[in-house]
């Protein structure tokens, strides 16, 4: 699949110092010292309503890892996936009258188009669940083999044979090993609050015949109607959704690779899960570090495609709103924290990028140079852009200069904080 196109990173003088980024699964503050190399990992779409604000960001929030990254010289390798398989987007196919794959092309489509406007760095690798099914058929048949996944008996009208990951099996290998996986490593979560999320996010913990009502589907078997693939051994279908991450990811990135990011909805069951299927296959860790972006509503409440209340880049670039604007409302909010979209955030974003495109005019060197180097100390405190911005605003507003610094001040906004003037 190929990614979106994007222009070159500006270079800037001197180079970023060690970064601090909030581990979830740590649940703190860790250092990621200066490192020539790189990986990261964010969770794609579900292509059936791109691209919300939720959407937008959390590739923002990554996009400004990737970018700090950069500036310090390090090298990154950054893969993302889209699940154009799954049953959200069979479901808004048949509600909507559309070929499945045709809803997946277009949104994906929509998707690009959103992210280069917004100026997110592509990445390396951009990879559908369709074409990594290849992939996935053998790491499943692998787990099966190795009796870390099993099959359950179809009710209801249900075929038999799908299968499930076994967590409780998967917690007893190297169970002397300190580096192994264990459930609720990456969340912290107790038993009973993960059976309500697995419920409420993808799984299917009251289904009968599974071992533990955690354990995770792997690989569904063919339903008529349904989309499927040939499965080897285990039957035409089509396979899950947290083997598919664990899968492509081992596929271009190292074990472990550098941090795995995504929305906060994701911590569980998804990058728990996972995590399990990684250890499991490779007894690696998937990630060294887990990061998320908090969730973003509209007007105080919860912003979902039930309520008819998503705010979509599209729709906001169609209406004229230049997208520098989107990006800096994003921006505005640290991206660990939940916020709510408004009129009023998009004013205020709009009135700031005209006060910085104005001052830029007026840009002195030095003064540029000095900035520069607060904004890199922002950055490199857990990717704070609030008070990166808020340096940019004492700057401009203070400003006297001569204009020798205009470039300057374009590359820094563009090269750190992907805002073009």
């Amino acid at each position: 699949m190929i990614a979106w196109n994007s222009t070159p990173v500006p270079e800037l003088d001197g180079t970023q110092s060690d970064i601090t980024l909030f581990d979830t699964a740590l649940q703190e503050g860790t250092v990621l010292e200066r490192h020539p190399e790189r990986s990261l990992y964010v969770c794609g779409i579900t292509p059936y309503d791109a691209t919300h604000l939720g959407h937008a960001a959390t590739y923002v929030a990554f996009d400004l890892l990737n970018r700090t990254w950069r500036d310090a010289g390090s090298t990154v390798s950054y893969v993302q996936n889209v699940t154009d398989v799954d049953d959200p987007l069979l479901e808004r196919a048949t509600a909507t009258g559309v070929d499945w794959r045709d809803l997946a092309t277009e949104q994906i489509a929509l998707f690009r188009e959103d992210m280069e406007a917004l100026n997110v760095l592509p990445p390396d690798h951009y990879v559908g669940a369709v074409e990594a099914v290849e992939w996935i058929v053998p790491a499943v048949e692998d787990l099966m083999s190795r009796g870390l996944a099993y099959t359950v008996p179809g009710e209801g009208g249900d075929p038999d044979g799908d299968v499930y990951f076994s967590l409780d099996a998967a917690a007893l290998l190297d169970e002397d090993d300190d580096a192994r996986w264990f459930l609720g490593q990456v969340s912290h979560l107790d038993a009973d609050a993960m059976v309500v999320l697995s419920a409420e996010r993808g799984g299917d913990p009251a289904r009968p015949h599974k071992r533990n009502a955690l354990d995770p589907l792997l690989w569904r078997v063919a339903r008529p109607a349904e989309p499927n693939w040939p499965g080897a051994t285990l039957g035409d279908g089509r396979p899950g959704w947290h083997i598919e991450c664990a899968v492509i990811a081992h596929r271009y990135l190292p074990a472990p690779f550098t941090v795995q990011g995504g929305g906060s909805d994701l911590v569980f069951p998804h990058h728990e899960m996972s995590a399990s299927h990684a250890w499991a296959s490779s007894g690696s860790p998937l990630a060294q570090h887990y990061a998320h972006a908090g969730m973003v509503g509209y007007d105080g409440g919860k912003m979902s495609k039930s309520r008819g209340n998503l705010v979509l880049v599209s729709k906001l670039r169609r209406a004229g709103v230049d997208p520098a604007a989107i990006r800096v409302a994003i921006l505005a909010h640290h991206y660990r924290s939940d916020w709510s979209w408004t009129d009023a955030v998009l004013e205020e974003a709009v009135a700031r990028l005209a006060t910085w495109r104005s001052a830029a005019a007026l840009a002195d060197r030095a003064d540029v140079a000095r900035l520069l180097a607060q904004v890199r100390e922002h950055l490199a405190d857990d990717l704070d852009a609030p008070s990166a911005l808020a340096a940019i605003d004492a700057w401009a507003a203070g400003i006297h200069g001569d204009g020798s610094g205009r470039q300057e001040f374009a590359d820094l906004a563009d090269a750190l904080l992907g805002v073009r003037l």
